[in-house]
């Protein structure tokens, strides 16, 4: 279990990298298409990616499903997600949207504990306080706190994502990461596209190696991070986004030219101090003796 854990946080700081840099794709893309056509071109931006994948390890038969009722839920919810986070970053930085939606792990912990009955080791539930902590320190000098438009975007989005993440747990129980990602994905492509139509903007040649970029970091993204939710328990990976609050001040200033306040880098480097214990805490030989549930 403790090699599991060991490569499934692996998975998952790959995974979040990949997804900032996609984040700042749609940031970037945001200023010139509506929310929903954003969404819909992500989805669609990954899909050959996904499909080129399949064809040539034929990984055809590792698509069957064994309930389609909530991956229609999850397809609901990648939506909102993504609308919600695409419109939060359109109207602020990285940075700002990644501190309310670094809120995530702290929700996935306590669902999986009541709903999945995961254990969650108290060590653990105070190592994400205290990154919760930190949070909240980057995001009160704005000012705007968390009744703006784009700070409750955000926490809608962390919301739908911390549900998503326990209907992975659950349908990872029978189903391969390959369904996972590619059936979420065409559902997002298809149902978004629908949505999107009414108010669709022309297509800016321009774009196209933006969208390029989209697909490939999104498709890779979303397969190591399926990948590290099916290798351990939700409240062992989670803490690790955080590390997205690392990429988010990094894009901002050399991408967006924006500068990060004192404030906003004390708050990730408290961020970091509770995703570093975690670390710590899955090498020392005496963690499994000390797992006391919460």
């Amino acid at each position: 279990m403790q090699t599991a854990n060991l490569k499934a946080i692996g998975r998952m700081l790959l995974g979040v990298l990949l997804f900032s840099f996609m984040d700042a794709g749609l940031k970037r893309i945001s200023t010139f298409y509506p929310p929903m056509q954003v969404t819909a071109l992500r989805a669609l931006s990954s899909l050959p990616f996904i499909l080129l994948t399949l064809a040539l390890g034929n990984h055809w038969r590792a698509l069957r499903v064994h309930n389609h009722a909530l991956y229609f839920v999850r397809i609901v919810l990648a939506i909102v997600m993504l609308v919600t986070f695409i419109y939060s970053v359109s109207v602020q930085g990285l940075t700002d949207t990644y501190a309310i939606y670094m809120s995530a792990p702290l929700m996935v912990a306590a669902l999986s504990r009541i709903f999945l009955k995961e254990p969650v080791p108290v060590r653990r539930w105070i190592a994400i306080a205290v990154g919760m902590i930190g949070v909240l320190i980057a995001l009160q000098p704005h000012g705007r706190g968390l009744l703006s438009l784009g700070g409750l975007a955000a926490a809608a989005s962390a919301i739908c994502y911390a549900v998503s993440i326990l209907s992975i747990r659950v349908l990872g129980r029978t189903d391969s990461g390959y369904a996972l990602v590619s059936w979420n994905l065409l559902g997002v492509a298809v149902l978004a596209s629908v949505l999107a139509a009414p108010g669709w903007q022309p297509m800016v040649p321009a774009h196209a190696w933006i969208l390029a970029m989209i697909g490939i970091t999104g498709a890779l993204g979303q397969y190591f991070l399926t990948r590290a939710f099916q290798l351990a328990p939700a409240a062992t990976v989670t803490p690790f986004e955080y590390s997205a609050l690392i990429w988010g001040l990094a894009l901002d200033y050399f991408v967006f030219a924006i500068t990060p306040s004192l404030h906003v880098l004390l708050g990730a480097a408290i961020v970091m101090t509770g995703g570093l214990y975690l670390i710590w805490d899955e090498h020392r030989p005496s963690g499994r003796r000390l797992n006391v549930r919460a």
